[in-house]
C-alpha cells in the first residue's frame, strides 16, 4: 500500500512539473562524454571559439552523438529553460502533423487542397488552383511566384487570401519557398482533426518526447501559423532531430511511420539554379517535406536568422542551434569546419582534462556586455517622461526612473499600452513584457497572437555624458532592440534600431520632456 501511495505521489508530482514547463529527469536526453562517443573535445572547443568570434551571434547549441548529449552551451543571457521562436523550423513540425494525419487516414498526399475548404474557393476557379495537392504544398511547389506570404498575413482570412493568389506554374513543377503554403497545411490538419496543430501534436509528438511548455502563434481563425511562430527550447529541437534520425522511433515505440520519415528527409524537388549555389551550397541540395537536404548527406530543419536542427545519419549525430545571423551559410559552415572533422576517424582515448576544459568553457559562455565610455555626471533623466512626435514605431512616450542598484526602469508607451522594462548597468536584468519585439512580420495585424508574454533581458551603458544606449534582448526570439537616447536639455532624440537591420540606421524619434 505504501509503495502504491509513493508511486501515485511521484506520478502526480511528475505531471505537475512537466505540465508547468519544468523538465523532469525522465524527459532529459542522456548525457555522455565526447571522447566516449567518438567526438574530440578539442573540436568542440574550436567550434565554440570560432562561433564566438564570427559574425553569427550564437545563443545556444546542443550536440548529440549516438543519442547522447556530448556538448551543450548557452550564451548568457540565454539559458536552457528558455524557449525561442523557431521561425521556419516550425515548418518541419507542421509536416510531422501531416505525417500523423496521413497515418491515421485523415488525409492523403494526393488530396486536392480546395477539397478541404469548398466554401472559400473562388468562382470562377483560377487557373491551376484545382490541381494543387497536399504533396505539392509539402514540397514547396505551390506554383505561386513570388512568395505571397507577406500579402496573405494582412488579410483577415488567410485561406481565402491564399486561394485568391494567382498560381502561375503547374503545381509540383517548380520549387519556390512559400510560408503561406505551410499555413495551408496547418489549416488542413486543423480541418480534418478538429484541433490546432499544437494540440494535435501534443499527445502524439511532444509528450512522448518530453517536450512541454511549447506555444505557437495563431491566425485570425485560431489556426497555428504553421510556417513560423512555434517556440521551443534548444533541447526540444534536438529531441525532434533525434526522433527523425531514429526513423520515427522513440524509447521502443514507433511514433511516426518509418516510411514517412524516410520520405520526409529525402530529396523531393531540386531548387532551381540562379541564387549562387557556390556561395550557398546547403541551399542547393534538394528540398524534402518541409526540410532541406544539405551537404555531407545531411538533412536539416532551418529557420530565419540561424535556427537549425542538423541531422547527420552517417555520423549518427544531431546538432541544434539557436542564433541570429545575417549569413546562415557561414553558420552551418562552422559545423562542417569544426564539428564534422571531430567525428571522423576519431579513436577513443581518455582525456579527463579535455572534458573538464570543455565543460568550463561551455559554462562560461556569454555575450559581451558593452562597456560604458562615460558617465552622466552632469545630467540625469531620472523622473522625466518624454512625449514623442508621431513616428513609424508608434511610440508615444518614454520615461526614466532610477531603481535600486543602478537599474533604470524605462517605461515605453505606444498605441497598444504602457510597458515598464528594467535595464541594468553592466549586467542583464530579466523581466517579461507583453510589448511585441522585433520580428520579420512586425507590423502584420495578427503578429504574435497566441503567445504568452515575452521574456526580456535589459542592459544599459552611457556612450557620452548625454547619450545612453538601452539594449533590450527579447530572449525568446533571436532579436535585440537598441534605443540610443541623446538628451539635450528637455529634448530627446532616439535611434530605435533592430538587430536584424545589421548596421542600417534605425528609426529616429524626437520628443520633449513634460
Amino acid at each position: 500500500m505504501l509503495a502504491k501511495k509513493l508511486a501515485l505521489v511521484l506520478f502526480v508530482a511528475t505531471t505537475i512539473l512537466t505540465h508547468s514547463g519544468i523538465t523532469v529527469a525522465q524527459d532529459v536526453l542522456p548525457r555522455g562524454i565526447p571522447e566516449k562517443e567518438g567526438v574530440s573535445s578539442a573540436s568542440i572547443m574550436d567550434f565554440v571559439d570560432a562561433a564566438s568570434h564570427s559574425k553569427c551571434e550564437f545563443h545556444s547549441f546542443l550536440y548529440l552523438r549516438h543519442g547522447k548529449v556530448v556538448a551543450e552551451g548557452w550564451w548568457n543571457p540565454y539559458s536552457p529553460t528558455l524557449k525561442q521562436s523557431l521561425y521556419s523550423t516550425s515548418k518541419s513540425f507542421t509536416a510531422a502533423a501531416v505525417g500523423f494525419a496521413l497515418e491515421e487516414k485523415k488525409l492523403k498526399l494526393t488530396d486536392k487542397v480546395i477539397s478541404f475548404f469548398p466554401g472559400l474557393v473562388p468562382n470562377p476557379m483560377p487557373p491551376h488552383l484545382a490541381d494543387l495537392t497536399v504533396k505539392d504544398v509539402l514540397i514547396m511547389s505551390d506554383g505561386m511566384d513570388p512568395d505571397p506570404t507577406h500579402n496573405i498575413v494582412v488579410d483577415t482570412n488567410w485561406v481565402r487570401a491564399f486561394f485568391n493568389t494567382p498560381i502561375v506554374n503547374d503545381p509540383g513543377s517548380k520549387f519556390l519557398y512559400n510560408s503561406a503554403g505551410t499555413y495551408m497545411l496547418s489549416a488542413i490538419v486543423t480541418k480534418v482533426t478538429g484541433q490546432k496543430v499544437l494540440d494535435y501534436l501534443r499527445p502524439r509528438l511532444f509528450e512522448p518526447l518530453g517536450i512541454y511548455g511549447a506555444d505557437w502563434e495563431v491566425s485570425p481563425q485560431g489556426v497555428n501559423t504553421g510556417g513560423w511562430g512555434l517556440r521551443l527550447k534548444t533541447e526540444d529541437m534536438a529531441k525532434f532531430g533525434q526522433l527523425y534520425l531514429q526513423g520515427g522511433r522513440w524509447k521502443g515505440k514507433q511514433l511516426l511511420p518509418h516510411e514517412w520519415v524516410k520520405q520526409a528527409t529525402s530529396m523531393q524537388i531540386m531548387q532551381p539554379p540562379g541564387s549562387s549555389p557556390a556561395d550557398h551550397p546547403d541551399w542547393h541540395q534538394g528540398y524534402c517535406y518541409q526540410m532541406w537536404r544539405c551537404q555531407h548527406n545531411g538533412v536539416r530543419a532551418d529557420g530565419a536568422f540561424g535556427q537549425f536542427i542538423i541531422m547527420l545519419p552517417d555520423q549518427d549525430a544531431v546538432i541544434a542551434i539557436q542564433a541570429e545571423t545575417p549569413d546562415m551559410q557561414e553558420e552551418i559552415n562552422l559545423v562542417w569546419q569544426y564539428l564534422l572533422p571531430g567525428m571522423q576517424g576519431w579513436a577513443y582515448k581518455d582525456d579527463p582534462d579535455g572534458d573538464a576544459k570543455l565543460k568550463q568553457k561551455l559554462a562560461a559562455l556569454a555575450l559581451p556586455l558593452p562597456q560604458a565610455a562615460a558617465t552622466a555626471a552632469d545630467f540625469s533623466p531620472n523622473g522625466k517622461m518624454y512625449t514623442l512626435q508621431d513616428n513609424p514605431k508608434k511610440i508615444r512616450s518614454i520615461g526614466f526612473d532610477m531603481q535600486d542598484r543602478g537599474v533604470w526602469q524605462v517605461t515605453i508607451k505606444d498605441d497598444k499600452g504602457s510597458y515598464p522594462i528594467p535595464f541594468g548597468e553592466g549586467k542583464w536584468v530579466r523581466a517579461e513584457t507583453p510589448r511585441l519585439g522585433p520580428d520579420l512580420l512586425t507590423g502584420a495585424q495578427f503578429h504574435d497572437v497566441g503567445l504568452s508574454p515575452f521574456q526580456t533581458a535589459g542592459s544599459y551603458h552611457w556612450i557620452d555624458d548625454n547619450t545612453i544606449e538601452l539594449v533590450l534582448r527579447y530572449i525568446e526570439s533571436p532579436h535585440t532592440e537598441r534605443f540610443t537616447c541623446h538628451f539635450d536639455g528637455d529634448n530627446i532624440k532616439i535611434e530605435d534600431a533592430n538587430s536584424f537591420d545589421y548596421g542600417k540606421p534605425g528609426t529616429m524619434l524626437t520628443g520633449t520632456a513634460q
